[in-house]
Order: C-alpha cells, then structure tokens, then sequence
C-alpha cells in the first residue's frame, strides 16, 4: 500500500494515545496499527502510547453475548475515553462494531483485510461434516450456531466464551468435541498451527467485517482523521461498509444471526452475499447483488431489504 506520508502536523502534546481492549488479540492489533502509524508518520514514534480498556464483554464471561446486550459492550469504556480525551483513537475489530456509532465518534480507517474464513478446530473430526452424531460444538457466536445446526442438525452447540486461549484449553478438556475461530484473529496471533481445516464460505459464511480491524476517532478531531485517511485501506473499507449497510437494515446485532461477504472480483466489480437465520438453523434467507465499486453500500442496504422482505411471520420477532 502507497501512503502520502507527507507531514501534516507538528505533535503539541506529549503523548498520543491509542485504546484498544485488553484481550491477546485486542492488543495484538493495537500493536499492528501503531507500527503502520508510525512508520508512515515517524515524529509520532515517542508520542504514541497504547492504553488497555476493559470493556464489560472483557468482564462478563459466562454468559452469551446475546444474554447481555450485545455488540455494544465491548464499545462503550472504548468510546468514553474518546469523548473525554483520554485517548485519541480506538482500535477495534470491525465486527464488534455497532452499525451506529456513538454520537460524535467517526470510523474514517480500515486496515488490509486479514483472512475472511472461520476455522475449523477439533481433535476429532477434520471438518464439521466429519463430526459424529451429538457431538457438541463450542462457539459464542449466533451465526456460526445457526449454520452449524442448518447443516448439522444432529449436532449440539453450546455457549463458548472467552479468549483463545481459553477456548483451547477447554477443547483439551474435553468440554466440548470441536469449536470454530476467525483465521484472521489466530494468523494475528500466530496461532494458524492450531487449524484443523479451514471452513469455506459458501458452508459458513462470514460475519460482517470479519477479518477487518477499524480505527475510531472524535469526529471533531481533524489531526487524527488526517492520519486515518491516508492509513486507510479503500478496498477494505468498500466491501465492509456495504456488508455493514445490510446488517444495519436488519438492524443486527449480536442478537442476530446474520452474515455477509463482500468481494471485489477481477473485472472490477463489486459482489455481495448476505444471509439471516433464525439462531436453531431451521429457517436461512440468502441474497446475492453484483454491481459497481461504487454503489457497492447502496447494493448492501438493497439486499438487507430483501432479506428483511423475505423473513416469514415471526422471524424477525424470534430475535426479541
């Protein structure tokens, strides 16, 4: 990637802090966003600071997302310590992200996207189709747990939080028989040894922006939208903001079993496929739009139409 690495401010205070969550792969990312940041902006390189926050998804880990309010816990401590200064950006996994940011908060970057794919990991079975009848499957996520059990109804799913680590260490225990994970996030932690296969996406498809890490800021901040713009990775950002349009129409949440993966094919053009799922896997809507890069957003929110169109009586009302 080419940055205008062109000098655009002179640092006045002494510390320019990033926030991030506390997890592995949280801080993980926070570290890779700094080193593009200050390689494209070497005065930042003794300014920069990253900043732990601990979110109330970080703290609460018993129970399921989808028990205790979804996508915007693991945001609100993050976008505080925007508001009242005591960071400058946030980096987050786009998927954790809530289709409407908080009033004052802007999303102006997004890094390379890292693989798409869920993981496949078990020690005894190679694929979720080798997995014997009953076996239980570990996962915290509502979309895997619904295209598991469309595909596998004979299988049980069971809630499985907690960082990677601990889910590794769970699977070793035999708690469950097998448990599904982003590439993306084990690659970033140099974890990809630990596959068993990976899972493609016409089975499992994607979540919304999986794979894609977005850096927040104030949206009255135009030294750190400076920096964001020319970190910014366009293709990214065009495929995740149209997979984020759909969820936004169905208005998703971690409540919401819903997928989408956008694609920007050889000739240039934009492709989406998106689904919903009631969370038991017996009912599945998909759509599919092909089109320009540049209404690659509108194609996004056109195909959360048709699935929020599609959704017979009651399904929508079974994610209350």
């Amino acid at each position: 990637m080419n940055y205008n690495f062109g000098h655009y401010f002179m640092i006045s205070q002494s510390s320019f802090f990033i926030g991030t969550r506390g997890s592995p792969l949280a801080q993980a990312q926070a570290r890779e966003f700094k080193s593009l940041l200050t390689a494209a902006f070497p005065e930042l390189i003794d300014h920069v600071k990253i900043m732990v926050i601990k979110t109330t998804g970080d703290m609460v880990q018993h129970r399921a997302l989808s028990e205790i309010g979804g996508k915007g816990l693991f945001t609100k401590e993050i976008d505080d310590a925007l508001l009242d200064g005591r960071i400058d950006l946030a980096v987050h996994s786009v998927k954790d992200l809530p289709t409407m940011l908080s009033d004052g908060i802007v999303l102006p970057c997004m890094l390379e996207r890292e693989d798409v794919r869920d993981a496949f990991i078990s020690e005894k079975a190679n694929s979720i189709a080798d997995l014997p009848k009953g076996s239980v499957v570990g996962t915290a996520s509502l979309r895997r747990q619904a295209l598991i059990l469309h595909h596998r109804p004979d299988l049980k799913v069971v809630t499985f939080r907690g960082n990677v680590e601990t889910r590794l260490k769970k699977l070793a225990a035999g708690d469950v028989d097998a448990t599904l994970l982003a590439m993306a996030g084990l690659n970033r932690l140099g974890r990809a040894n630990i596959v068993t296969s990976t899972i493609d996406p016409d089975i499992i498809l994607p979540a919304v922006a999986q794979g894609a890490i977005g850096i927040t800021c104030r949206a009255d901040d135009l030294k750190s939208q400076s920096y964001l713009s020319a970190l910014n990775h366009n293709e990214t950002k065009v495929r995740v903001t149209a997979e984020r349009a759909l969820l936004k129409v169905l208005d998703g949440s971690c409540r919401t079993p819903v997928a989408a993966l956008g694609e920007i094919n050889s000739d240039g053009n934009f492709f989406l496929r998106g689904l919903a799922a009631r969370p038991d896997g017996t009912e599945l809507l998909q759509t599919m739009r092909c089109g320009s890069i540049q209404d690659a957003e509108a194609l996004g929110r056109d195909a959360g139409e048709e699935l929020k169109k599609c959704a017979s009586p009651g399904f929508f009302e079974f994610w209350s």
